[in-house]
């Protein structure tokens, strides 16, 4: 039997994360359930860093990242974190209103953006139908992410620290001790008594929450569709930004020599190894060719990962108050590389007792905007 301080029950980003941080001041163990960590969600993830996407908790917990993003801890990365990229969010003409309400959120939360009209946003993306692009928003100080440097950098990071990371390590049985914490027993057969249990199950938190003995919240994974094409034959896309519809109906980006593209496929799932399905597929070529003259000889690849969120699509960090030593870090949605450093952070300083620091207060980030005490 092996005992810690914190349990951390998943080891993808939500998980590494967290890890990292606490591991600064206690004993974490990461129970992983696959042989590799980051097999599921974080693994397939084609993220960005995007100031306006998700509600307003979430863009807070994305601004207070980038400091991160922009100088990790010293031997993080062996490369940068982020490459610019943009993001052109486009709208057709009966679309304006919604692109106008993106502009004031935009100006609200006090980020630079520009407007563009239809012929501004094809100098970007010339491909883009001049019949289905009326304007567009862009926002220059958008950036691809990524994604392995991120989530390995934290796993290094939380081992550095003395954190340890059991794979094929899935949670089969978590009872809490009449003395107060926990004991789990793995599915290889190890048991591990825990003071606290920090759930960043993803796609399977609410399953976790039930061997707790505690109801779900009502966490909900959602299928997302990628698919790689070919580029336009003879036309350059390394300058492409991101181009995401206004209704966020589908996106497509550059991505090493290729096009990766989504129908931003948002369907309920139970937790499982998702798999792109052919529906999908056809959806998100049917969307892409409707806006752009990209044509679409063949799939060069097509996967799908499930992003889990909350019914206020909102993540969920906090502990549990209906038990002792239950803490949630999941929920991230389709925001979690975006958000994991002030949002590790926050959970990190919510799991050990202590104050928001200061530079998650700077940007308004407080912590009943994300606990599940909300529900």
């Amino acid at each position: 039997m092996t005992a810690c301080d914190f349990l951390v029950c998943g080891g993808g980003i939500a998980g590494a994360s967290v890890a990292a941080r606490l591991a600064s001041h206690a004993k974490v163990i990461i129970a992983e359930q696959e042989s590799v960590a980051g097999y599921h969600t974080t693994g397939r993830s084609a993220a960005m860093y995007i100031l306006s996407y998700g509600d307003p908790a979430v863009r807070r917990l994305t601004a207070a990242s980038r400091d991160f993003f922009d100088a990790p801890p010293a031997g993080f990365a062996d490369y940068p974190l982020l490459s610019p990229r943009g993001c052109l969010t486009i709208a057709r003409t009966e679309q304006l209103d919604e692109l106008q309400a993106l502009a004031d959120s935009l100006t609200a939360f006090e980020a630079s953006f520009s407007r563009l009209d239809g012929e501004g946003a094809r100098a970007l993306v010339p491909p883009l139908r001049a019949d289905a692009v009326a304007a567009a928003v862009y926002e220059s100080a958008s950036f691809d992410i990524d994604v392995g440097a991120l989530h390995q950098g934290f796993l290094r990071l939380a081992k550095a620290r003395g954190a340890e990371l059991v794979l094929d390590g899935g949670i089969v049985s978590l009872r809490a001790q009449s003395g107060g914490g926990w004991r789990a027993t793995l599915a290889n057969g190890e048991t591990i008594e825990a003071g606290v249990v920090v759930n960043a199950a993803g796609a399977w938190a609410d399953t976790l929450a039930g061997l707790a003995g505690l109801a779900p919240l009502g966490l909900t994974p959602k299928r997302r569709t990628a698919i790689l094409l070919d580029p336009p034959p003879g036309v350059s896309i390394d300058a492409w930004p991101n181009v995401i519809d206004v209704a966020e109906q589908f996106y497509f980006k550059p991505q090493s020599g290729l096009i990766l593209a989504s129908p931003a496929d948002e369907t309920p799932s139970p937790p499982l190894d998702a798999a792109a399905e052919e529906l999908d597929i056809a959806v998100c070529v049917d969307r892409i060719q409707a806006v752009a003259d990209i044509p679409v000889r063949h799939i060069a690849r097509a996967w799908a990962g499930l992003r889990t969120f909350a019914p206020d699509l909102t993540p969920v960090i906090g502990y549990d108050p209906r038990t002792e030593g239950f803490f949630w870090c999941a929920g991230q949605g389709g925001y979690g590389m975006q958000t994991s450093p002030a949002a590790s952070e926050l959970a990190a300083a919510l799991a050990l007792n202590q104050a928001i620091p200061p530079g998650l207060a700077a940007h308004d980030v407080a912590a009943a905007d994300y606990s599940p005490a909300r529900f």
